[in-house]
């Protein structure tokens, strides 16, 4: 009985010999985990800032490129009109263009001339909830205005459109791909 309570007791011993070694062994594996984590946070932090470093220095570069190209067709415009504008008969012309291209607007810098001249600045930064609601109720309407009278322009548009193909093709038929 002796014997068994010895053999019994040297188990228990080697056993938690065996676990206080597996407990210090999984201590240090967990060590060398954290402080590989922290390794590769910090090798990411580094490649992180130098990509940043990177792309902002793509991004200077192509501005400067960008300007630098500006400014060359700049000089080469300017050199072009000073020699046009020194040939004696074309130089006139080149004036006539200029002015009649400052004159003349295209639909789209018109409607970009009338917009800018229509709309109105918001100031909004003083004002309380209740005036903030005021001048969206407001605006609302307007645009609201703006629509019905969008869509009553375009109803009385194709009522002309309408009108004028009846009164043209009054008596006459379609044949052959061709009015006859």
């Amino acid at each position: 009985m002796e014997k068994d309570l010895t053999e019994l007791q040297t188990l228990i011993d080697f056993h938690f010999e065996q676990r206080k070694k597996d407990e210090e062994e999984l201590i240090g594996l967990k060590d060398r985990i954290e402080r590989r984590r922290s390794e590769r946070a910090e090798i990411q932090r580094v490649r992180a800032e130098k990509e940043k470093d990177r792309q902002n220095r793509i991004a200077e570069e192509r501005h400067r490129k960008e300007e630098e190209e500006a400014k060359k067709k700049a000089d080469d415009e300017a050199k072009k009109k000073k020699v046009l504008s020194g040939m004696s008969n074309f130089g006139g012309f080149l004036a006539k263009s200029e002015q009649r291209k400052g004159k003349r607007m295209t639909g789209r810098e018109i409607k970009k001339k009338t917009l800018a001249d229509r709309r109105q600045p918001l100031a909004v930064d003083n004002l309380r909830e209740d005036a903030l609601k005021q001048q969206a109720q407001e605006m609302w309407n307007w645009i609201y205005q703006l629509e019905s009278e969008k869509f009553d322009f375009m109803e009385h548009m194709k009522h002309q459109k309408y009108e004028v193909l009846f009164k043209k093709g009054h008596g006459k038929g379609k044949v052959g791909g061709r009015w006859k």
